[in-house]
């Protein structure tokens, strides 16, 4: 049996624009991706901490260094510049692969730089 368990999550992240007109996705900060270990094109969760508005959808990379999260086409309407998200990334793991499995966590602060990362010990 294959269980989804949480691989990867930036943690109150502040939303620094939104673009109804972009196809899709979201935009972020190519560090914070490569911190949080995502691939261009994954699919993520994320959940808006004001709100609760929860969505899918992919990640694309950002210019690095620059803090961005930008929520792309229709889910731009479900969050406003300066709400704080969660992105999430889940895996799909044999039971065998859980035990060992630690995610990691990026605690970041009000302009989407890292202050610290953890792994989430079972």
């Amino acid at each position: 049996m294959r269980r989804e368990l949480l691989r990867a999550k930036i943690h109150r992240a502040t939303v620094t624009m939104t673009d109804i007109e972009y196809e899709g996705s979201l935009t972020l900060d190519r560090d914070l991706m490569d911190a949080a270990d995502l691939r261009p094109f994954e699919k993520i969760d994320v959940y808006d901490v004001e709100n609760g508005a929860r969505f899918s959808t992919y990640v694309i990379p950002g210019e690095p260094g620059s803090g961005t999260v930008c929520v792309n086409g229709a889910a731009a309407r479900l969050v406003t510049r300066g709400d704080r998200v969660i992105i999430a990334a889940y895996a799909s793991m044999e039971e065998h692969e859980i035990a060992g499995h630690a995610p990691k966590v990026l605690l970041v602060d009000d302009f989407n730089k890292i202050k610290r990362e953890v792994l989430l010990e079972p």
